[in-house]
């Protein structure tokens, strides 16, 4: 059998597996991709060892795709679906897909590794879903760690949350109930040079919220150049509306601080 057609014998088994998770349960939007061109970019990333190096990799495929809010399907009054799309992203939906294929073995097993990083036990609810960017390093069996005091080197700041409730007593999200977390950030007046001589290409980055019930606003992952921390993420400004890499600092301005989490 040719390469070729193995991916596309792959791509099959890759959307009978999106049926078989639940048959009218599931949307699936690949975007500019072709069946091959998926299957190769994870032959591809699959070959590079360092789990950082392979979310650069994954992610990089991703750059100048269009910002689009509002693409899970689900909530109080309306049943979840898993939604695999490919054709445009949030800040945090692109998290979620770039880490779904740094985990998967292969197109067919991208589904479920999309399930285990989205939702809490892989069970596909709104109530399961990871709202909040600290879900991703929550409970024992976490994939993901804070690492954020470690790169701080004695500046982080540890802050007592009560995520998603509002100053007003009121909830972000409904019928989601209040969690208590403790959120470590670095103040943007504290990252320096060491600072950012410490973050590893491939951590995943949250800009750190000051807004009760938030933990962060804004969410991306880090490049390193020869001499530049970038930051790529999905950006919603009038003028973007794509994702993009920009210098970290920059972007840091005017803004509380940065949350660091690293694949263990």
């Amino acid at each position: 059998m040719s390469f070729k057609i193995l991916q596309s014998t792959l791509f099959i088994f890759f959307l009978l597996s999106c049926v078989a998770l639940g048959a009218g349960q599931n949307l699936v939007n690949l975007g500019r991709w072709s069946n091959p061109e998926l299957a190769q970019i994870m032959s591809t990333t699959r070959q590079i060892d360092a789990p950082g190096e392979r979310i650069v990799a994954i992610s990089r495929h991703f750059i100048d795709m269009p910002y689009a809010a509002n693409t899970l399907i689900g909530g109080p009054q309306k049943a979840e679906q898993l939604v695999i799309n490919l054709a445009g992203f949030d800040c945090f939906t692109l998290l979620d897909v770039v880490e779904a294929l740094r985990r998967a073995k292969d197109v067919t097993a991208f589904p479920e590794q999309l399930k285990q990083v989205r939702y809490r036990g892989g069970k596909v609810s709104y109530e399961n879903r990871r709202h909040f960017f600290s879900d991703w390093v929550a409970g024992d069996a976490a994939m993901v760690s804070d690492v954020t005091a470690a790169v701080g080197q004695g500046r982080a700041q540890v802050v007592d949350k009560q995520l998603n409730l509002k100053s007003d007593r009121t909830h972000w999200l409904p019928e989601i109930s209040v969690t208590r977390r403790e959120v470590t950030y670095i103040p943007t007046n504290k990252i320096d040079m060491e600072v950012l001589s410490a973050l590893h290409a491939g951590d995943y980055v949250g800009i750190y919220s000051d807004h009760a019930g938030l933990d962060v606003s804004h969410t991306g992952l880090i490049v390193k150049g020869k001499d530049s921390v970038m930051l790529r993420h999905a950006s919603s400004r009038d003028n973007v509306r794509r994702v993009v890499d920009v210098d970290l600092l920059e972007y840091l301005h005017g803004k509380s601080g940065l949350v660091v989490y690293r694949v263990k």
